[in-house]
């Protein structure tokens, strides 16, 4: 026998021998039995979150992933009771995961948006917990644990929970594949020379961000047309424009009428086929004012 063909029959001999052994196991999602929320630890980070598995999947394997954000003094406990979404999750099988954010305030928690004071007025430091590290890590280990499709992961959030929610389309839009603020949606810090415009400095995502905003028409707190507190100044529409102009949204904005009490500013032709879009609920003010069929309807539009 030549070298030759010895060799050919060695490689055979070895791919058979290959193709012979056991196809690695898939990893096996170990978080809970679908209808129950479960006090998940989160890997290494120290720190766990709250996780409603959809009620009527077979198993829990690489489901989308929805995070929701409580507002600024608020409990994930809490965001799963007022918000409704758990429903949502049950409705159209997508795990729903509720974390605290990381300083604590009083009874809740208050997330960490740098540079951006909480609702005490302090502004985070570099020794609070960084919550964009441990969302982001969230993700990581529960796509290695086999729970969630990495491609399909999203947020949403009330008050700020809704400004941290911009902030992960502002930083972290390698890891989101659509954000739906309510009542808080930012696209930046307010800008000091003018507080009526996000400065852009402050919000440069690497890939154009979907977005679907809600907001309340009578909010005194986080005020439609701007205003409030140090944090917020500038208004809804500058932010939609804003996120649009990251978008390269080359369609002008179209406003429609949904209902009675809805409705829709729209900006299309983004690039991506990311889409930019604003909700006003009249007559409600600072308050869960999201459609939530409709909010999950946006995201599962859209993947990483």
């Amino acid at each position: 026998m030549t070298l030759a063909r010895f060799t050919a029959c060695l490689a055979f001999l070895l791919g058979l021998a290959a193709l012979a052994q056991p196809a690695a196991a898939a990893p096996v999602c170990a978080i809970g039995a679908p209808g129950t929320i479960q006090r998940v630890a989160i890997g290494e980070t120290g720190r766990s979150m709250l996780i409603h598995i959809p009620v009527g999947v077979e198993r829990v394997r690489e489901l989308p992933l929805v995070f929701l954000l409580h507002g600024s003094g608020g409990t994930g406990a809490a965001m799963l009771d007022s918000s409704g979404l758990a429903a949502t999750s049950d409705h159209h099988g997508f795990l729903l995961a509720a974390p605290d954010a990381g300083i604590p305030v009083g009874k809740g928690f208050v997330w960490n948006i740098p540079g951006v004071p909480t609702i005490t007025g302090e502004i985070p430091t570099a020794e609070d917990p960084d919550d964009v590290a441990f969302l982001t890590a969230a993700i990581d280990w529960l796509a290695e644990s086999g729970c969630i499709d990495p491609e399909r992961v999203y947020a949403t959030g009330l008050s700020g929970g809704g400004r941290m929610t911009s902030w992960l389309g502002c930083v972290a839009s390698d890891r989101f594949a659509a954000i739906a603020p309510v009542v808080g949606l930012r696209a930046g810090n307010p800008l000091a020379s003018d507080p009526q415009r996000p400065d852009p400095a402050t919000c440069q995502p690497e890939h154009p961000m979907p977005v679907l905003a809600f907001a309340g028409e009578t909010d005194t707190v986080n005020p439609v047309a701007g205003g409030g507190a140090g944090y917020w100044q500038y208004s809804m529409d500058a932010a939609l424009a804003r996120w649009a102009e990251l978008g390269d949204c080359r369609a002008a904005p179209e406003t429609a009428a949904l209902s009675e009490t809805v409705e829709e500013q729209r900006y299309g032709g983004c690039k991506g086929r990311a889409q930019v879009i604003g909700r006003l609920v009249a007559g409600r003010g600072h308050e869960w004012v999201a459609d939530n069929e409709a909010m999950w309807y946006f995201f599962w539009r859209h993947r990483r």
